[in-house]
């Protein structure tokens, strides 16, 4: 598999999924790793990963569906990488898309996706805002091109009814997701707060959400903690990334 300069192959040992990489313009870190554990994706799922950057989430949930995983990707740098990686991996039931992913809705018919995800974009972009001048990275971090209203509405679009949509995202903005969320008819069901130790407020919460769903019984898992007080993966971190 022929790399462009600055590229590596990283893997994924738990799900068995090698994946191509480089900081220059965008790695997946440990929230699309969760996003995917978080997941529930059944052996016929028919899979839609929003924004999906390299491919690391639908990659990694791939294995467990015999259905076609599709993956929507803004940046042609991006979706390129992502390409690699399924031709690395020899993915037959995934295909990818360079285009903007409000769009998906009329290149995938709607109401017929099973299950959704996305690792969106976390920051809000405000007047005077300094984003990364990376452009890659920015447009990756910042609602540049996007935000989560267009996420929530767009994944409602594609699901069939009670089809599933899971995120990660940014505790802080809990209140406003929920209610974005609810707004577009995906009714939030399960939640997981993400601390990076034991000690420290959550960096990261997972939400699924059913559409059409009813309105109430919203369960809050347990919470998952990333580090250890020596500074290691936790046990339950460890199992996610190596396997258990």
């Amino acid at each position: 598999m022929a790399l462009l300069p600055g590229e590596r192959i990283d893997q994924l040992q738990s799900a068995g999924v090698a994946i191509i990489q480089s900081k220059q313009v965008f790695a997946f870190s440990l929230d699309a790793v969760l996003l995917a554990d978080f997941a529930v994706v059944k052996k016929h799922s028919r899979v839609v990963d929003l924004a999906a950057g390299n491919g690391a989430v639908g990659l990694f949930v791939a294995p467990q569906t015999d259905a076609q995983v599709t993956l929507i990707e803004l940046q042609a740098r991006l979706a390129d990488m992502a390409q690699r990686s399924v031709a690395l991996n020899g993915l037959t039931n995934v295909d990818v898309l360079q285009l903007d992913l409000k769009l998906a809705p009329t290149v995938i018919a709607k109401d017929s996706v099973d299950v959704v995800t996305c690792n969106p974009p976390y920051f809000k972009v405000a007047p005077g805002h300094v984003t990364n001048p990376n452009d890659h990275l920015a447009l990756a971090r910042h609602e540049l091109t996007t935000d989560f209203a267009t996420v929530a509405n767009t994944a409602a679009e594609l699901l069939k009814y009670q089809g599933k949509a899971f995120f990660v995202h940014r505790p802080d903005r809990l209140a406003e997701l929920l209610q974005t969320l609810v707004d577009a008819q995906l009714a939030p069901k399960r939640l997981r707060f993400i601390h990076p130790k034991a000690d420290r407020e959550a960096n990261m919460v997972l939400i699924e959400a059913i559409k059409a769903g009813k309105p109430d019984g919203i369960r809050i898992l347990p919470p998952l903690t990333v580090y250890q007080a020596d500074g290691q993966y936790s046990p339950a971190v460890q199992a996610v990334l190596y396997g258990k």
